[in-house]
């Protein structure tokens, strides 16, 4: 019988209607409640506060491979342990391995007086006496590049690029990426050393902040150090008087070996499905500079915290929620690195994840790399945080924070979850990142958020669309 097109047609879109729903990835309304009594209890419990006050007061400053270094693994494994989780493991981290010694710096001419700097990390160390030589002084890391080698060679480079505050901290792309790839280029043109003004926002501190720098080849380092705000501005107006400046570095500093370090990980296991996984997490190591409140131990707490207060539901989530405090973010995203590789071929079971490393002002902005199916689901999650002060930018991708970035890039789906940074480079990476920085109630807010998240996420009822190479640099799946 002919069947009219009309009603064929209808038909058509009732299958299609079936069958999108079918494979739409929705949240329960039950475990949408529990989220918001999750929610909640989080803003008023005091887990993740007591959790950075223990490390930082226990441990203290975490440098990769240093004396702490062990100290912090035992921690964060007895931390786990403490607080209920169902297992808890490490993962083998190697690096190389980079120690500061001493550092310190001076205008000699024409004008003597000391210099607050510190030394980058993967810095070369200056001869012994010390370093000095002429200052050229360059206005960006584009007219580095630009210049004549002539001008350079044996000379100190100094970039002076400065920040200003941001609530999404956007000027440190610049400022990371003038310490990250300023000495390498000064070191190709055959210049002696390098400074450049820190990549901080304390512009009235005598404290320089440090950070990595990158040389693909080790042996073609050279000395590189930061001024503190106050001290970049002393050497500008000596500049300033056109006479020739000579600084010198006197830097014990260098890579001394390699270390393997480790990984540690808990989880909270799933009551259906245990072999698939939420990840969240932070970085266990920090600077040597300060006690690593913001950068990163508020990252380890929030993600213990929020893991601790998913156990403690009533019911379990169907999915595990595994807690990472990953090894050595600071030197080069190396615990990031290895939790990727080693997790590579399982990337679809790591259905969402998140890393927390910027500090801990209240998280105000969540935005999604995942398939379109699951879009309706982190619509869910975003109702169930807006209430937080979280707003939802449906046009912005996720990345999954600073080592989530790497199980990201194999193709495991990720939120971003933007802390308020206004102040967060003030602090960072120098001798100011201590616990009194931290307000409980702000660090509350965001245990409140990973808790939620990762509950929601947890239980959802289909995936996000993790899969090997999901979400490339063109947005596919996004």
């Amino acid at each position: 019988m002919r069947v009219p097109l009309t009603f064929l047609a209808a038909s058509l879109l009732l299958a299609n209607a079936g069958h999108a729903s079918a494979t739409n990835t929705r949240i329960p309304d039950a475990t949408v409640k529990a989220a918001e009594q999750l929610r909640d209890k989080a803003l008023t419990d005091d887990t993740g506060y007591k959790i950075v006050t223990s490390l930082t007061t226990e441990v203290g400053p975490r440098i990769a491979g240093g004396v702490n270094d062990a100290r912090g693994r035992a921690w964060a494994i007895a931390k786990f342990k403490e607080l209920g989780y169902d297992k808890v493991y490490t993962e083998a981290v190697t690096y190389p391995l980079w120690q500061r010694r001493s550092e310190h710096g001076a205008i000699v001419a024409p004008f003597p007086q000391p210099l607050a700097l510190t030394a980058l990390g993967f810095s070369a160390g200056t001869p012994q006496g010390g370093l000095t030589a002429e200052v050229v002084k360059f206005d960006s890391l584009d007219a580095l590049k630009a210049a004549d080698p002539a001008s350079v060679k044996g000379k100190i480079v100094y970039i002076g690029f400065r920040m200003t505050r941001q609530k999404d901290g956007h000027d440190y792309g610049m400022g990371s990426a003038i310490r990250t790839g300023g000495p390498a280029i000064a070191s190709s043109k055959g210049a002696a050393a390098f400074i450049l003004r820190s990549a901080g926002t304390d512009a009235n501190s005598r404290t320089p902040h440090t950070g990595v720098t990158i040389f693909k080849d080790p042996t073609q380092a050279i000395p590189a150090a930061a001024l503190s705000n106050p001290d970049a501005d002393q050497l500008e107006r000596v500049l300033g008087y056109g006479k020739p400046v000579s600084v010198k570095l006197d830097l014990d500093c260098g890579i001394v070996g390699t270390f393997t370090g480790a990984n540690v990980i808990g989880e909270i296991t799933g009551r259906k499905h245990p072999e698939q996984i939420v990840d969240i997490g932070g970085h266990l190591d920090s600077w040597d500079l300060g006690t690593g409140a913001i950068d990163d131990g508020a990252g380890v707490a929030i993600a213990m915290a929020a893991g601790k207060l998913i156990q403690d539901m009533p019911q379990r989530p169907d999915r595990t929620v595994r807690v990472i405090a990953f090894a050595n973010e600071e030197m080069g995203l190396y615990g990031g690195i290895a939790y990727a590789k080693k997790h590579a071929s399982e990337v679809a079971k790591h259905q969402l994840g998140t890393e927390s490393d910027f500090g801990s002002g209240p998280v105000w902005r969540m935005s999604a790399s995942v398939k379109p199916e699951a879009r309706a689901a982190i619509a869910q999650i975003a109702g169930v945080l807006a209430p937080l002060g979280v707003a939802y930018d449906e046009n912005r991708p996720g990345g999954g924070g600073s080592d989530l970035s790497q199980m990201h890039g194999k193709g495991m789906a990720a939120l971003s979850l933007t802390q308020d940074g206004t102040m967060y480079f003030d602090y960072h990476h120098n001798a100011n990142d201590t616990l009194d920085k931290i307000d409980p109630r702000e660090l509350a807010q965001n245990v409140a958020v990973y808790a939620a998240f990762a509950y929601m996420a947890a239980d959802a009822k289909g995936d996000f669309g993790s899969a090997p190479d999901a979400f490339n640099k063109d947005g596919a799946g996004e």
